[in-house]
Parts: C-alpha cells; structure tokens; sequence
C-alpha cells in the first residue's frame, strides 16, 4: 500500500475505531498522530483533532491533540536550526521566493509562525523549516506555536467533540469565531511586548543585532 491509498484509508471511521481499538494505550495513540503530522504533510490535520476530540473528549482531545502538535513542530524546528548551515538546505533557502519570504520572517517572525499555525490547512513543515533557518529565537518560535495552536486546536477540536450540534445548530459557529477573534486581540499584546524585548539592543552594529534577535 503506498503513501495515497493510506492516507485514503484514513476515513473519520476507521480513526475511530483505530483510537479505540489502542485505547489501551492511553494519550499515546493520540499524541502521536498529531505529532506526525510534522513530518507527513498529507495527514488531514482537521479529521485527525476533530476525532480526538470525539474519542478522547472535548478537553483531553484537545490536550493530546495539542501536544502532538506542538511536540512536532518543535522536533521540525529545533532540528533545521541546528543543521541550519547544511549544503541541501543552504540550496533551498537560496531559492528567489525562500529568499523574499526569509526577509519577511526576519522582520516578522513571531508574526509569520503565530499566524500559520492558527490555521488548520496549510504548509506546516515549511512554516517550521523556514523559521530554523531564519534561526528564529527558540523562545519566541514556542511561545508562537504554543498560542497559534491552541487557538487552532481547540477550535476544531470544540467543533468536532459534537459535530451534529453545529450542523443543527450553524450560528453556534460565531461562538468559536468570537473565541480566536479575542485570542487574536491576546495575541497581538504578546508579539508587542516579546518584539519590545527583541528590538532592544539597538546600539549593536546592524548585522550583530539582526543576528542577536533571530538566535
């Protein structure tokens, strides 16, 4: 069976009964689709919270799901900053349109991963890539992440915990609009004061003090 007809397979059934059946387990089997999701692309990250949720329960699903995903994007992260100055990568990041969007991280980095991860469809393993390369600053990537996706997570998740009541019920959906409207507003008071606190050593030379920021 190759990559397309797993992820084919991969029906909002036959999670489930893959979730219960290692049940056993504990969080495990959980946790680890999530953090998966990092490094396979194709995994439908909506089916996969949104069944969490329905398994595990509203808040445990959320959590496990929440970790997964975090716990992934770290991995992804850390480990492109690390091999950072690697020839493959070094190729990669030298590409007109990498580089237009490097400059852009550099200059809006808590932004461009915050707001990436709010999202539940999207190029997550290029998020984290471009940001290790950027040499982002390990503590504001995870504050980053930590917020964008537990907007993310829980806003499926609450909406996959009991996907009946919002076909009956649609308008319930302001509910959660409202939810990462504020988380939105929360957000932004964050990225201030974390970019007040990076923008402070201003009397280092330019390259010194863009290097010092990203690292």
């Amino acid at each position: 069976m190759d990559v397309s007809e797993l992820l084919s397979s991969l029906t909002e059934e036959r999670l489930k009964e893959l979730l219960e059946q290692y049940r056993s387990l504990g969080p495990f089997p959980g946790i680890f689709l999530t953090f998966m999701k990092s490094f396979v692309p194709p995994l439908p990250t909506i089916l996969i919270v949104g069944v969490n949720a329905a398994v595990y329960g509203l808040w445990l699903g959320f959590l496990y799901s929440w970790i997964g995903m975090v716990a992934g994007c770290m991995v992804t992260f850390l480990v492109v900053r690390k091999i950072a100055g690697h020839p493959y990568l070094d190729r990669w990041a030298r590409k007109p349109k990498v580089q237009k969007s490097m400059t852009w991280i550099r200059r809006n980095a808590f932004s461009y991963v915050f707001l990436l991860s709010i999202f539940p469809v999207g190029p997550f393993v290029i998020i984290n890539m471009a940001a290790g390369v950027a040499r982002m600053r390990i503590r504001s990537f995870l504050i980053a992440v930590l917020f964008g996706k537990a907007i993310m997570v829980f806003s499926v998740s609450y909406i996959g915990h009991d996907l009946e009541r919002f076909i009956r019920n649609p308008v319930e959906i302001v509910y959660v609009l409202l939810f990462i409207g504020i988380s939105l507003w929360i957000s932004k008071r964050i990225e201030a004061r974390f970019t007040r606190a990076e923008d402070t050593p201003d009397e280092l030379p330019a390259g010194r003090g863009e290097q010092s920021r990203l690292q």
